[in-house]
């Protein structure tokens, strides 16, 4: 078992741009991270998930913006200097989709190698942790790799895709 975890992180090694939720930092591919842009007016939409804070223009293209803090059930905060939007480039059922996810601060870009990556922790069958990647040990703490492909199921994919 240790080589499987070993290759799978191998397989993770990279670039990994770091943001803060609440206390914790959080990392995401490089390579699916579009831009940062600080934060800009909100057009919030009715009906939509708890989770979907609405839609900004981001220079004439339509982009929804899901609060992540809301979405992984963290208490929510008035948004500050620091708070800003990562758009990143997801993969949904009607192609690549651009959706904005909003952080408490971004950090840092990290490169971190496989070793240093380790398999999500397993909390019995009610925790779905299929959302993360892998926990990286790095600058003396554990950054939470997420797979942004993942953090939102197919179905709510769908529906955040639909409102672009």
């Amino acid at each position: 078992m240790g080589d499987v975890t070993e290759k799978k992180g191998a397989d993770l090694a990279g670039k990994y741009l770091t943001f803060k939720l609440v206390d914790e930092e959080y990392g995401l591919e490089i390579l699916k991270v579009r831009e940062i842009i600080g934060m800009m007016a909100i057009t919030s939409l009715p009906r939509t998930p708890p989770f979907v804070r609405g839609v900004i223009n981001l220079r004439g293209k339509v982009i929804p913006v899901i609060d992540l803090r809301t979405k992984f059930g963290l208490t929510a905060a008035a948004d500050t200097a620091e708070t800003c939007i990562i758009v990143v480039d997801v993969t949904a059922v009607v192609g690549v989709v651009q959706i904005g996810i909003l952080v408490d601060a971004v950090s840092e870009v990290l490169d971190i190698a496989g070793g240093d990556i380790e398999e999500a922790p397993t909390f019995g069958t009610n925790v779905g942790t299929a959302f993360i990647l892998g926990m990286a040990k790095a600058k003396g703490g554990v950054k939470i790799l997420l797979n942004i492909e993942k953090v939102l199921s197919s179905a709510e994919l769908e529906s955040v895709a639909a409102v672009a």
